[in-house]
């Protein structure tokens, strides 16, 4: 069974893939009154792409709040009325993309047949996902550094998610068996990641799909296993050699 495409899973409502003021959310006054919920539910998630284009284009230290407001075509008042601030709205934005973002990894890898093949699908969606929404991949993956304590726990929180992944993987003996092993391969893709966005790169993440794959099954099952789905990923069928992920 083929591993599925970021294209062929349920389509993402990850904050950035649509402008804030996108004609189809607007609040169309009429004779039937729209339900206050539904109001604050758009409004909430056209901020949040407001937000995300905002903080992507002129650095989460420039991007004010009426910035914010004006790429979504929201009102302050509006605003201040769902988040605390800035920081609240950065933070309610990276907490519902990221969600987004896992729960499309998660029915990936649920879909393949094996562990490794699991791993792969889910890297796939991963790359694909922030290739294809280039603002939210910064926002949440560079910006998301500018911010302080609360910002940190919320990553963390996000790179421990990441272990769900490797609770089916080979374990026969120490290091394989330890949770130190896990930490410094999710914490290895990551840093990769954010490399490449911090290098305006975005574009190119679907790229890394065999050396990530490779990085992040070898110290479960060896080299060759790992070269075979190196390889599956680069789609080509040759063997691949054993990349590099650092530096």
């Amino acid at each position: 069974m083929a591993a599925p495409h970021a294209s062929d899973l349920t389509p993402s409502p990850l904050p950035g893939a649509r402008i804030g003021r996108d004609p189809e959310r607007a609040i169309r006054r009429g004779p039937r009154r729209v339900p206050a919920e539904v109001v604050a539910a758009t409004q909430r998630d056209r901020l949040f792409d407001g937000l995300v284009h905002t903080v992507a284009a002129k650095g989460y230290a420039n991007a004010r709040v009426s910035d914010i407001c004006q790429a979504a075509g929201v009102t302050r008042p509006a605003f201040y009325a769902l988040f605390a601030g800035k920081d609240d709205a950065f933070l309610a934005a990276y907490r519902h993309g990221t969600d987004v973002l896992l729960r499309m990894m998660e029915e990936a890898y649920a879909a393949a047949t094996s562990w490794p093949a699991g791993c792969r699908a889910a890297l796939r969606v991963l790359l694909e996902v922030l290739a294809s929404v280039p603002a939210f991949a910064t926002m949440a993956i560079v910006e998301i550094d500018s911010l302080g304590p609360a910002a940190r726990l919320e990553r963390d929180r996000l790179l421990r998610r990441f272990h769900q992944f490797f609770r089916a993987a080979p374990r026969h003996s120490e290091p394989a068996g330890s949770d130190d092993l896990v930490v410094s391969v999710v914490g290895g893709i990551y840093a990769t990641i954010h490399r490449y966005v911090a290098a305006g790169r975005v574009g190119e993440l679907p790229t890394l799909l065999p050396a990530l794959t490779y990085f992040m099954i070898v110290p479960f099952l060896g080299r060759e296993a790992a070269a075979d789905q190196a390889a599956a990923a680069d789609g080509d069928g040759v063997a691949a050699h054993a990349p590099c992920v650092s530096g």
